[in-house]
């Protein structure tokens, strides 16, 4: 019944304050299995799954996740969803939907479920498929077939809605029950009530303080890479730090009707993108029925087959399966592919939550690796007026005595020596010698103090070598840069250009005077 909490209160609460417009709050197998880890660890030898102390500590849980994720808005760290490329969000959302579909293979055969990794839960099944109840096998099987057949050909029409309705009128007419399908069975009705969880001590709100953080990490990264693929299909901007306070809200809500943590669900999200819901409307809705089901409707749910509930939920993930995705990011780059196979792997392999962490990882890893090995190019004028962008490698000039380079990233403590090795290996091995370096700054916003050293020691060569240092198309943010970490004596500001253009003519400029023939004295 908690369960079903979670898509009450919570979500009409979201569905009002958040900003994404389909996204869907309620349960989610990450944040539960966290929290339910949490609650072992914190609670007595004796604490039970469902007891009222259980309950007792997900409500105080929720509200304190409640709190934090307002104090994540107000510090505006909905920032941590943007940590996840779009290799890793193909791979995440791949791997959740492997992993969830995995999990209904038991249940749709009719098998008792087992332990162990996910690995060995699949080859528990897959050995044991001599054994599996072949009634319940055809309720499971015959819920996928509908769904399949729905979206293929009436893709207009839930799937799921008909396959739970009329397999349930099947279950009812032919007793299902009696042939030893298993039933969801009865449940108990009643809307919940408001109240605050008592009986927690400060000791108790102490120990749950890191399982509230960890649940807080993965309802911003698992609800922002919903957002954004929410936003991605309906061509909008999402509003990760808004969204923050819509799930505030939500967990607030959980806390105070007995429920537990909650967070943008990508499986919950998927069926109401499914059913072609597009806007809050469609979630109020949910509210809507799923009141009316908790006041007067529980006693229906007793004649749902199990293996119905299991293929509703094993097509769900099937379909956050993104293999166009996958083979996209391998046609496009081979990193980002390996980055999102690993994610997607971290899922079968490690299990959700580590999934959200490795995917995050990659993703800063997969940032640092680009700004390591930023493309370096000499810019050559052409006839027409426009540049040409070579590699810069040395040899390569931009014509006599002049260099335009071009450094595509910002400056750090990474990349800055490379930075230095290759402009000196460019002015060493020129054609002919050297006598004005351009930096096209168009691209660099940023450098650290390391890379501001290693600028400060480029200089001094350049100009030892009497070769001027000159700085084309410098954002004010950069110049102010280079002067707060002592670079100013170096940038006189005659040698500063707003376009290449300019620096180009000024150096040819200074060339041809140099270079003219002095008047004779008559």
């Amino acid at each position: 019944m908690t369960g079903l909490y979670t898509v009450l209160v919570p979500l009409a609460l979201f569905a009002l304050l958040g900003a994404s417009r389909a996204m869907v709050v309620g349960g989610d197998s990450a944040t539960a299995a966290v929290l339910a880890a949490g609650l072992v660890s914190v609670g007595t030898p004796a604490l039970q799954p469902e007891s009222a102390r259980w309950v007792t500590l997900s409500a105080a849980t929720a509200l304190m996740t409640a709190a934090f994720l307002l104090l994540a808005r107000i510090l505006r760290l909905g920032l941590i969803g943007d940590f996840l490329s779009g290799a890793a969000l193909v791979g995440l959302f791949t791997g959740i939907g492997i992993q969830v579909a995995g999990d209904q293979i038991h249940q749709i055969l009719g098998l008792p479920a087992s332990q162990g990794n996910w690995l060995q839960q699949q080859w528990h099944w897959l050995s044991s498929l001599g054994s599996a109840q072949l009634v319940t096998t055809l309720y499971g099987l015959g819920t996928v077939a509908l769904i399949a057949l729905c979206k293929r050909f009436l893709p207009a029409i839930p799937g799921s809605l008909v396959a739970v309705v009329e397999l349930s009128v099947v279950g009812v007419l032919t007793g299902a029950g009696s042939h030893g399908v298993k039933m969801i069975g009865a449940v108990s009705g009643g809307l919940p009530k408001l109240v605050l969880p008592t009986g927690v001590a400060m000791s108790d709100l102490t120990a749950l303080v890191p399982v509230s953080l960890s649940c807080v990490v993965l309802i911003i990264a698992r609800s922002a890479a919903t957002a954004r693929r929410v936003a991605t299909e309906e061509d909008i901007r999402p509003d990760i730090n808004r969204d923050l306070v819509g799930l505030s809200a939500a967990n607030l809500g959980a806390g105070l009707t007995g429920t537990f943590v909650v967070n943008g669900s990508p499986t919950k999200t998927q069926v109401l993108t499914d059913a072609k819901g597009h806007t809050q409307l469609a979630n109020l809705v949910v509210v809507a029925v799923t009141a009316i089901l908790l006041a007067f409707l529980t006693g229906l749910l007793a004649h749902l087959p199990q293996a119905v509930l299991a293929g509703v939920v094993f097509m769900i993930g099937v379909s956050l399966v993104d293999a166009k995705g996958m083979s996209r990011v391998a046609k496009h780059s081979r990193v980002e592919f390996v980055i999102a196979l690993v994610t997607m792997g971290s899922a079968v392999l490690l299990g959700i939550t580590w999934e959200i962490g490795l995917a995050v990882l990659l993703s800063l890893l997969d940032v640092i690796a680009h700004q390591y090995r930023a493309p370096a190019d000499v810019l050559i004028p052409t006839d027409a007026g426009g540049y040409d962008y070579v590699r810069a490698r040395p040899g390569v000039q931009s014509e006599t005595g002049l260099i335009v380079f071009r450094f595509g990233a910002d400056l750090f403590f990474a990349n800055a020596t490379g930075f230095v090795d290759r402009v000196q290996d460019l002015v060493a091995k020129a054609p002919e010698p050297v006598r004005w370096f351009v930096f096209d700054a168009s691209s660099i916003s940023n450098i650290d103090y390391s890379a501001s050293a290693n600028l400060t020691d480029l200089f001094r060569y350049l100009r030892e070598h009497q070769i001027e240092v000159v700085l084309a198309r410098p954002s004010p943010e950069f110049i102010d840069l280079l002067t707060r970490f002592g670079l100013g004596p170096y940038l006189e500001r005659a040698h500063i250009y707003p376009d290449l253009d300019t620096a180009v003519a000024a150096f040819r400029s200074e060339t041809a005077s140099s270079t003219s023939p002095t008047p004779k004295e008559v």
